[in-house]
């Protein structure tokens, strides 16, 4: 059985699911317009490790002070979607790539629309960082939780990763 709990964040209350393998998803606005479905859910108790792991490591790194998520995760899809999933977490933080980048990682750089599809069902964002990938011209296009949350996750990790690089040496 899959528990949830929904945790406040700056991009709104977040619904995290788990099961016993691991972090199943995070939903945007508390799931209410998520297109994933996920039936026998209950509410978690307070206890739930995976649960309290997620949020922990969210707030830390809406705080700035977390890069990367250690999280065990229980991504499921199509080998296709996992591949491109996998390559989501390659990206550096602070950086963005294209979806013909991606696709050109996944195996196949003609494959930009269904990298796009891939990331559109991604069911963990933030954590696996679909909100990266960016038009071929570098514009924010395409993302679940909306352009204005897709904007704030890379503006904050565009400062944090700014602030945190070594200052350059005069000679």
């Amino acid at each position: 059985m899959l528990q949830y709990k929904t945790v406040d964040s700056p991009i709104g209350r977040l619904r995290l699911i788990a099961g016993d393998k691991g972090l199943r998803a995070v939903l945007f606005n508390d799931g209410e317009q998520s297109k994933l479905v996920f039936d026998e859910m209950a509410e978690a108790p307070e206890d739930n490790a995976t649960l309290a792991k997620a949020e922990l490591q969210l707030k830390e790194y809406f705080a700035g002070d977390r890069q990367r998520f250690e999280v065990k995760l229980d991504m499921r899809g199509t080998v296709f979607q996992l591949m491109a999933w996998k390559q989501l977490q390659k990206i550096p933080y602070g950086g963005t790539i294209s979806y013909a980048e991606q696709a050109r990682n996944v195996g196949d750089a003609n494959k930009a629309r269904a990298v796009g599809m891939a990331n559109n069902r991604n069911p963990l964002p933030v954590i696996v960082p679909c909100h990266r990938v960016v038009g071929a011209d570098g514009k924010l296009v395409g993302f679940g939780g909306g352009l204005p949350v897709k904007e704030f996750l890379l503006k904050l990790e565009k400062t944090v990763a700014d602030s945190k690089r070594p200052l350059a040496k005069h000679a």
